[in-house]
């Protein structure tokens, strides 16, 4: 089969899935860096995809993207644990065996869907510290210093993912916290071999690691590269582990961890302080929730766009037949792309932290506004971005990691957490054995200027003292009807917001099962840069040409993301959980 041809019969051959297909499961600066990006994902081919199939379960299931953060999760929900009990596990779990994402130097969001019905949303995003100003990575003349606000101890935002898992076991666990610390302690102590996708991780910074003692002395093995079948030892993050399960937040807030953090900053330049640790708070918030044919989707309400951005996405592509379309056709990509152009000018011009500015969400997700948006889209050509401007009128006012749990009782949970980078900073404070992140560069370094995503935002997300940085960060659960559907997310930065709308899409309007929908192939406009970024095995050549003509312009990206997914089938009522190939060391594991 000739090259071209294979690469598109993916996109054909879903075209025309019937819609029973979806739960038939048995058994220029780039916009997306690449450190964000796992280059052991192959690009899929029709007879993969064809065959794709999620892992079923009768009673849980857990998604991650490193097996044996899967692994810990169902160990807890085995020994009787709820979802939120194996969620913060896999969260201390996965800053130990995926350390490039999963993190205790970070922060991020939970998504918590009770058996009782009630879903509640818990933000323990980083903060900007108390001395950060809107000008902090401007020089004199008032331009942008490249690297400062991610290769720089003033990229590091206050960390928040101890406090968040603390105050989720707190609130709605039934096991203690050293009960679910307990296997990331013994991982981190003992060790664990890794595979060849965490070393095709570890190798994307590799020359970071050396410049760094600290850093090499864990992450490098005598000085080389860790290859696939050895073990990686991290006893000084254990020790840090073992802290914080004896002492609970207060060892990372007010105790060594924080002391050690802000001392290495202070050696380095940076502005973090003991104030900053002792001030940082978590808040819970409802979620954000729009309808779409019959599902209810709740995600992320600001300082995440997630939630917002996506089901604006939605607000505007509703009326449209996409299941007639089918995937990968010329009106699919166009609609899909101009409705994320629209919803990412709002998102880059309206959404910031509610602590500091109003988010017009209701007007954003209105019918009228979406109606609005739809009427300016021309059928048959591509709307320049130059054209577009957030459509509220004027304004008043990358890397991470995914994963996802539904126990037996019905409890789901959804988490994306991150310190930004792979690796965030790639730096570690002392002997506290974690990398901090460079989250701060998702703030608006200037306005109008892009960051490290290619974002370019308003004064909306500017810099303040204590304010969290708006996100892309999308963990979301859906609901049929009152019953839950599926669980979904991704790390990517701005790609997140399309990954997870598209894993959704591809399950309920191209018949997918949710193995495919996370496989398949991605699409990705976020209104600047003015490109649609596309993964091989879209496009036939045919609706390229003819996407082409119409004045897209796109840059073919191998991978982007990693979508954990599960999906509670409505006729069988088992559950189908899909690990994204694009972490071959993920697994779906239930019982």
């Amino acid at each position: 089969m000739p090259k071209a041809h294979l690469a598109w019969t993916v996109a054909a051959a879903l075209a025309v899935l019937p819609a029973a297909h979806a739960f038939a499961g048995n058994g220029s600066k780039s916009v997306i860096p690449s450190q964000a990006l796992d280059s052991s994902a192959p690009p899929t081919t029709i007879a993969a995809l064809a065959h794709d199939h999620p892992v079923l379960a009768r009673h849980a299931m857990v998604v991650s993207a490193q097996h044996l953060a899967t692994e810990v999760g169902l160990h807890i929900l085995k020994e009787g644990g709820n979802a939120i009990d194996a969620a913060v596990a896999v969260g201390y779990a996965l800053a130990v065996v995926h350390p490039c994402c999963g993190n205790i130097g970070g922060g991020g969001f939970m998504m918590i869907h009770l058996a009782s019905g009630r879903t509640v949303f818990l933000d323990f995003r980083e903060k900007a510290p108390l001395k950060a100003t809107p000008t902090l990575y401007q020089n004199a003349k008032g331009q942008v210093v490249p690297g400062l606000s991610t290769q720089t101890y003033l990229a590091v935002g206050v960390p928040g993912t101890v406090l968040g898992l603390d105050t989720a076991l707190r609130k709605y666990g039934t096991m203690s916290r050293e009960q679910v610390m307990a296997p990331a302690i013994r991982l981190a102590r003992e060790g664990y071999v890794l595979d060849q996708g965490d070393v095709n991780i570890l190798n994307t910074r590799v020359k970071d690691f050396a410049r760094h003692r600290n850093v090499a002395a864990i992450f490098l093995n005598h000085g080389k590269p860790y290859v696939a079948g050895q073990r990686l030892r991290q006893p000084q993050l254990a020790r840090t582990l073992q802290l914080i399960a004896r002492d609970g937040s207060k060892a990372f807030y007010r105790g060594p961890i924080a002391r050690a953090i802000v001392a290495a900053s202070r050696s380095h330049h940076g502005i973090l302080s003991m104030q900053d640790f002792a001030d940082y708070t978590v808040q819970w918030a409802r979620p954000v929730e729009c309808r779409y044919h019959g599902y209810t989707i709740m995600s992320d309400p600001p300082p995440s766009s997630g939630g917002v951005t996506i089901c604006e996405i939605l607000q505007i592509i509703k009326p449209y037949p996409f299941s007639k379309w089918g995937y990968g056709s010329v009106n699919s990509i166009h609609y899909l792309v101009e409705a994320e152009r629209r919803a990412f000018a709002d998102r880059n011009t309206y959404l910031g932290d509610p602590a500091f500015v109003h988010n017009p969400i209701a007007r954003l997700l209105s019918a009228r506004h979406a109606a609005k948006l739809r009427a300016s889209i021309r059928p048959d050509a591509a709307t320049p971005s130059v054209d577009i401007k957030g459509s509220l009128g004027p304004y008043e006012g990358t890397d991470t990691t995914q994963y996802s749990i539904v126990d037996r009782h019905g409890n789901a949970v959804g988490v994306t957490y991150t310190i930004n980078y792979l690796f965030g900073l790639g730096q570690i404070a002392g002997n506290t054995g974690f990398f901090l992140n460079n989250e701060m560069d998702d703030f608006t370094s200037k306005p109008g200027v892009p960051n490290s995503f290619g974002l370019v935002q308003g004064k909306a997300n500017e810099i303040e003292p204590g304010k969290r940085p708006l996100s892309s960060m999308a963990p979301t659960i859906v609901l049929r009807g009152k019953r839950l559907f599926m669980v979904t997310g991704s790390p990517g930065g701005s790609t997140i917001i399309s990954t997870t709308l598209e894993s959704f899409l591809n399950v309920v309007d191209f018949g997918m099962n949710v193995q495919q929908a996370v496989n398949a192939p991605r699409v990705h406009q976020q209104w600047y840069p003015d490109v649609v970024f596309a993964e091989p095995g879209l496009m036939s050549p045919s609706v390229e040409r003819r996407l082409r003509a119409m004045g897209y312009r796109f840059k073919i990206v191998k991978s982007w993301g990693a979508d954990e997914a599960i999906v509670v089938n409505p006729r069988t009522h088992m559950l189908e959980g899909a690990n994204d190939r694009r972490r071959p060391s993920g697994l779906a594991a239930g019982y």
